[in-house]
């Protein structure tokens, strides 16, 4: 069988020129792929191609993000209310009315709040080292949990190391089992982005309103109670940002979902996507109708 094509496309949505990644056949259930901090859609570069010979997978950048536009601060406000909406935008432009969500790190409040907005839409959740209880926010969070209570120059300036080479490399090897699996240019990559003129401030911004996440929490709960969907939850059960914990919480709110840990880190797929990838290809073909 031939590999599916993937097709790299930019659109305007609200003023933003948002790129995409698209493959699959139009008609087929559609797949919506969600990226992390501080990536893009070109952490799915492997799992897009595996998904795509049965469905219509879409994976946007955030404004801000990878090959997107990365407007100024007066221009955008950068924030996950409007990264919501923009995605949104774009999955209406390419008539996407139903869709099941693949949410990683940031992906996660982003996808969560596009479900709020758009519960009929939502056919199934995979989420992927995605927060949405306090149970998987430790030790971690405590310089970030400073900032959001006082983002005043101090704690805003002690968040800057995170931007680095060495906080990007971090988030790709800790936990890691084989480093030598891992891509180095994954991290280079995210790192040309974030080094931009004036992305730190950019990413500093986002950062300050992911506490805004945070206090939507119940409201995500109430989702997953109410509308129940198909949910797949993949974990690298040795990542630092979001633990375990954070994975089996879900269960209270989606008592049905199905939940694997990976002996990985925070950017699961990057090492383990050979044994990720079967996983989800069994649960999309027993929740989504062809």
């Amino acid at each position: 069988m031939p590999q599916p094509v993937t097709y790299h496309r930019t659109a305007q949505v609200a003023g933003v020129e948002v790129f995409y990644r698209e493959a699959g056949p139009k008609g087929a259930p559609v797949v919506v792929l969600l990226h992390g901090f501080p990536s893009s859609s070109h952490m799915h570069r492997i799992l897009i191609p595996a998904l795509a010979d049965r469905y219509h997978v879409i994976a946007p950048d955030l404004p801000g993000f990878g090959l997107s536009a990365m407007p100024s601060q007066a221009d955008f406000e950068y924030s996950f209310a409007n990264f919501s909406k923009v995605v949104a935008g774009l999955l209406d432009q390419l008539g996407a009315e139903r869709y099941a969500l693949y949410v990683m790190d940031y992906g996660a409040p982003t996808g969560f709040r596009l479900a709020l907005a758009h519960p009929e839409r939502v056919t199934a959740l995979i989420v992927q080292n995605g927060n949405a209880y306090d149970d998987g926010m430790g030790d971690f969070w405590a310089q970030t949990r400073a900032y959001w209570a006082d983002n005043g120059p101090a704690n805003r300036d002690a968040m800057r190391p995170f931007l680095t080479l060495d906080g990007t490399r971090f988030q790709y090897l800790t936990g890691a089992r084989d480093e030598a699996r891992i891509d180095p240019a994954a991290w280079l990559s995210d790192q040309l982005f974030l080094d931009r003129p004036g992305s730190a401030e950019i990413q500093l911004d986002i950062i300050y309103d992911y506490r805004t996440n945070v206090a939507l929490y119940p409201e995500f709960h109430a989702w997953f109670r109410e509308h129940r969907p198909p949910a797949l939850i993949l974990w690298g059960e040795n990542d630092p940002i979001f633990m375990p914990d954070g994975a089996h919480a879900f269960l209270r709110d989606l008592p049905d979902a199905e939940l694997h840990f990976f002996d990985t880190g925070h950017f699961a797929l990057e090492e383990k996507a050979d044994e990720m990838i079967p996983v989800m290809r069994d649960f999309l073909a027993r929740n989504l109708s062809q």
